[in-house]
Formats: C-alpha cells, sequence, structure tokens
C-alpha cells in the first residue's frame, strides 16, 4: 500500500488517481498515526515552499514522516514540491526545509526563458535506478516549476534538464527518491515512474 501525504497544498488527489489507474493499492493520509503505519510514502505538491513547510508543520506531520523515512528507511518518492522541500533551505519564501538532502533551491535566472517552466521537458539519466530501470536513457515529462534544486552532492543527481540552466529534476539517496516534474500528468513514462516505486524495496540498487 502506497500513502500520498495530503497535507492541504498538494497534488495529493491527482497523485492518487494516477497510482490507482495502474493498479497499484494507495491511500491519501493525513493524520500523523496513519504516517507512522505506512510501508511507502508519497509526498506530492504543487505551490511555495514556506506553504508546504507550514502546512506539514500545522498538520503535525513534519515528525512523523522524517521519522518513517529517515529512521525507519521506508521507500519514498518525493514529486514537485516535494522534491525542493529535501534540501537545507529555499529561496522561494527564504525558508529553512527538511535537510534530508544537503544542498539549495533556486530560481531560474530571470533574463532566461519563461518562468515558470511549464510544459515539457527532457530529462536525461545519469545512471540506473530501481524506480527508473523501466525508462529509456531520456524521456519528457511535464514540469510546472520557477525553482530548481542545487545538490551539494553530485551523488544525488539521477537526472538532469535544460532549462535556463541545467539543473536536478530527479533526486536519488538511499530509499528517497524525487522528481521535479509531475509524474501523474506525465503520460505513459510517469506512470511507469509510478509503477517502479510501486515495487521498489527502498534499497539504491
Amino acid at each position: 500500500m502506497i500513502s500520498v501525504i495530503d497535507y492541504r497544498a498538494g497534488n495529493a488527489p491527482s497523485v492518487l488517481y494516477a497510482l490507482r489507474k495502474i493498479g497499484v493499492d494507495a491511500q491519501l493520509v493525513s493524520r500523523p498515526e496513519e504516517i507512522a503505519a505506512a510501508d511507502r510514502l508519497v509526498l506530492p505538491g504543487v505551490g511555495a515552499a514556506r506553504a508546504t513547510m507550514e502546512s506539514l508543520r500545522e498538520s503535525d506531520l513534519l515528525d512523523p514522516t522524517a521519522r518513517r523515512v529517515r529512521n525507519d528507511a521506508v521507500p519514498f518518492l518525493g514529486i514537485c514540491i516535494g522534491l525542493q522541500v529535501l534540501f537545507d533551505h529555499s529561496e522561494e519564501g527564504d525558508v529553512d526545509t527538511l535537510g534530508w538532502l544537503p544542498g539549495q533551491v533556486r530560481r531560474f535566472p530571470p533574463d532566461h526563458d519563461r518562468v515558470p517552466q511549464i510544459g515539457w521537458n527532457e530529462v536525461r539519466f545519469l545512471r540506473a535506478h530501481p524506480v527508473t530501470n523501466a525508462l529509456p536513457d531520456a524521456g519528457h515529462f511535464y514540469f510546472v516549476n520557477s525553482f530548481h534544486a542545487v545538490p551539494t552532492d553530485s551523488k544525488d543527481v539521477l537526472g538532469l534538464t535544460e532549462y535556463s540552466v541545467e539543473f536536478c529534476s530527479v533526486a536519488a539517496r538511499d530509499n528517497i527518491v524525487a522528481t521535479q516534474f509531475h509524474a501523474e500528468k506525465s503520460g505513459e513514462l510517469g506512470l511507469r515512474l509510478l509503477e517502479g516505486f510501486a515495487r521498489w524495496d527502498g534499497s539504491s540498487c
């Protein structure tokens, strides 16, 4: 069973629908005790980093999510803002975020391209990973973002995309994987990624 965290500021119902479309058992969770019992977790999201952190905190979901992911090592998938809050700090609202991965989240340069990025863009995968093994080495996925992650450790970068700058569009470390793009809106390739996550045991190889 995949538990999709519903913290009132995300696109959790869309992710739930996509998982059920591919025949995966999934549920929305919004209480600490539900997260404490989860076998695997998805943190989706749209909107701003500060609002996301405030909503998670007000819902008393920060600590139980951290315990389940960091201490118990359940498989975790972050989507869109669910990737950005994994890092130490975001320029979006000048807010400290979860700090599970070292790095910063920065705004796209204002003098290049249109911000926010909205639409399909290519992701190039840099290495094999159980969640993405069923995907081609490069493919197009659907993005909506004005900010992008800059990991401190290049080993945490699983996929790269170009939009004004080359940026980390997929991050992965241990039992954590996250995508800047919306897997649930990315057609067949996005569904394949969700299937890969549903089968994943949380190991990195």
